[in-house]
């Protein structure tokens, strides 16, 4: 968040709205208090006004389409980013121990989809990198990225033993959609 902070200045300290679920919003509002406000305490501060975010948020020229996604004992959201004028989506589902099969229905043909893969082994909120590659099946997007992995997977070993299509994500990775 506080990285942020510029941005807010831009906006002569006007929060910038955050969209999560109530599970979201309650953890930013105690690991960060002083910053989850409509105004900014004060130039060089942060501030974040918490929105619920709805099952489809449209934009201007761009939709974005929500799902709950269990990551051990509480929820976090997954989410599609669809482009209206060439119907191109990207699939983001991270910190999530599973996609559920609405998750799988609104990413299903994603010219790319990102998944929660942590490690080989299973985990109690992360997707394993087995269960993600089956996801990633389900799913069938153009491509699939592998995120969130842990120090102890061999990104090279690992990268050679996954199917066509799918691949571990590494840092300064830029996509083209």
């Amino acid at each position: 968040f506080d990285d942020m902070r510029r941005y807010c200045d831009a906006k002569e300290g006007e929060a910038i709205p955050i969209y999560t679920n109530k599970d979201g919003y309650d953890r930013m509002r105690s690991i960060y208090p002083y910053a989850m406000m409509d105004k900014a305490k004060i130039k060089g501060y942060p501030a974040f006004s918490g929105k619920i975010m709805p099952e489809v948020l449209n934009l201007d020229g761009a939709r974005i389409s929500s799902v709950v996604q269990s990551h051990g004992s509480f929820e976090t959201l997954g989410l599609v980013f669809e482009e209206m004028d060439t119907g191109k989506r990207f699939a983001y589902y991270t910190d999530c121990d599973s996609v559920s099969e609405r998750g799988k229905e609104l990413a299903r043909g994603a010219e790319v989809a990102v998944l929660d893969g942590l490690k080989h082994t299973p985990h109690r909120s992360h997707m394993s990198i087995p269960e993600a590659v089956e996801v990633a099946r389900e799913i069938g997007a153009g491509d699939t990225y592998l995120i969130h992995m842990t120090c102890g997977v061999d990104h090279d070993e690992t990268n050679a033993s996954l199917p066509e299509g799918v691949q571990l994500s590494y840092d300064d990775l830029v996509l083209e959609i």
